[in-house]
């Protein structure tokens, strides 16, 4: 007994990561991860390297199925992950959450990650922003940001210069859904409950859906969808259709078709009791 509390006392004074099981899973956010324990330390000093080789497996947090859990972007993680199984860093053509992914490889201490998500700062000191991956090439005119993306529609026009995801960005449809519910008092009352929106789904092109709505976008559903492609799983953080309705006119889109179902419900059998609404619209918006 005393020999095998002694050994027990020196490997917990050594490198803990021995006690991690060949396979980890993880809860990020709500996300479930399953990778190898040398993917999660392949960078040393970073935050998943401290945790998972200087630290006991008692010393982490886990959820309630035993998993180890961090409270992160449950999306963004899996780019992390991508990123510590060879090092190197591969995104959508349209990617549009860089600055969100930037800060998580901050958040991680992945210092050389978060450096080849850093903005490139031209000799002017502003910002140049990339509209994706695949549309600039090497040896492609420089224009100035004022005169970028009209040089750039032209040059699409004119045929010397097309690319899929800058078409997607002239023309396209979005149709957005919502179910929504309210409640209409009695005869003798004048008031009413708001309206209740459950979720507002977007339906449409992937590229352009992730173009107008950004970082609002819930791609949780759908999260593998190429830019060209079509969806209707995404919806929206917010439950405010005015919000999404502003987010459409800002890039220039305007509503052509709407349509509603609803169906109507009462609270109890007297009929003079409170009326519930329960309804389904879509309004389908155009970019010509």
């Amino acid at each position: 007994m005393a020999l095998a509390d002694t050994e027990r006392a020196v490997s917990n004074c050594g490198d803990s990561s021995s006690l991690f099981s060949e396979v980890i899973e993880l809860n990020v956010g709500g996300q479930v991860y399953v990778t190898r324990h040398k993917t999660l330390i392949a960078v040393p000093d970073s935050l998943l390297w401290d945790m998972f080789s200087k630290k006991s497996p008692k010393e982490l947090a886990r959820d309630s199925k035993g998993r180890f859990f961090l409270d992160r972007d449950g999306f963004l993680f899996r780019y992390i992950l991508d990123y510590l199984r060879d090092l190197n860093l591969v995104l959508p053509d349209y990617f549009p959450e860089k600055s969100r992914l930037q800060r998580e490889a901050d958040f991680f201490q992945l210092r050389d990650l978060a450096k080849r998500l850093s903005p490139r700062v031209s000799k002017d000191n502003s910002i140049s922003e990339e509209i994706s991956q695949s549309d600039t090439e090497e040896g492609a005119p420089q224009c100035g940001s004022s005169g970028a993306m009209e040089t750039l529609r032209t040059m699409s026009v004119s045929g010397s210069m097309r690319s899929p995801s800058l078409d997607s960005r002239k023309s396209g449809y979005i149709t957005i859904g919502y179910r929504g519910s309210y409640t209409i008092g009695r005869d003798i009352q004048t008031d009413a409950k708001f309206r209740r929106v459950a979720r507002i789904t977007v339906c449409g092109k992937t590229s352009l859906a992730k173009e107008v709505f950004g970082d609002t976008l819930n791609e949780s559903r759908d999260p593998d969808r190429p830019p060209e492609r079509y969806t209707s799983r995404y919806y929206l953080k917010y439950n405010f259709l005015e919000q999404a309705f502003d987010k459409l006119t800002e890039v220039g889109f305007h509503m052509v078709a709407c349509s509603s179902t609803g169906t109507c419900a009462y609270t109890s059998n007297d009929p003079n009791e409170d009326k519930i609404w329960t309804s389904y619209t879509e309004y389908v918006f155009c970019r010509e």
